[in-house]
């Protein structure tokens, strides 16, 4: 089925967006102030978030993946190990290290624009910019951003191409 926003604005949250959400997630959505990537078909696979929730929660994760294949995928891959590997990398290589710095900041910055929360001024999501702590953020990122912003959501992305990939649907 396909879903595409009422308006123009493919970021635009609709009521089936929050329906769709809450399939995928099993609860209903909180804070989603709107859809940051869809699938080729239209329904979500990143929300963009509220820095603070409607019940007064910080919330640092600002791009959260929802697609429940992309979700199974960076999990798999946390099983595996990966985060270890790619923080043990950021403090040998300096120039993936300086990348991931600027992902951090990127991510900061979109998180902005939607307010301010003190409590989580500084903190991006998912480890960012010394460690590596979840795929999912950094996938839902890159997948929010496009390629070359986060250089590790976008290599978590082509590890999980046999499994999961956003230019074919799998809803």
């Amino acid at each position: 089925m396909t879903s595409t926003p009422a308006t123009d604005d493919p970021t635009a949250v609709t009521a089936h967006d929050l329906e769709v959400l809450a399939e995928q997630l099993g609860r209903e959505p909180r804070g989603v102030v709107g859809i940051a990537a869809r699938c080729v078909c239209g329904r979500p696979l990143v929300v963009r978030t509220a820095p603070r929730l409607p019940d007064g929660t910080p919330f640092p994760t600002t791009y959260y993946l929802t697609h429940p294949g992309a979700v199974a995928a960076a999990s798999r891959l946390e099983a595996d190990g990966v985060m270890k590997e790619m923080s043990d990398r950021l403090t040998q290589d300096e120039e993936l290290a300086a990348a991931y710095g600027r992902a951090h900041e990127h991510y900061l910055a979109r998180r902005a624009e939607l307010g301010s929360v003190e409590e989580i001024e500084g903190i991006s999501a998912g480890g960012m910019p010394t460690r590596v702590k979840c795929l999912h953020v950094l996938m839902g990122h890159a997948l929010a951003a496009g390629p070359g912003v986060n250089p590790l959501g976008d290599e978590a992305l082509e590890r999980v191409r046999d499994q999961w990939r956003p230019d074919r649907c799998s809803c």
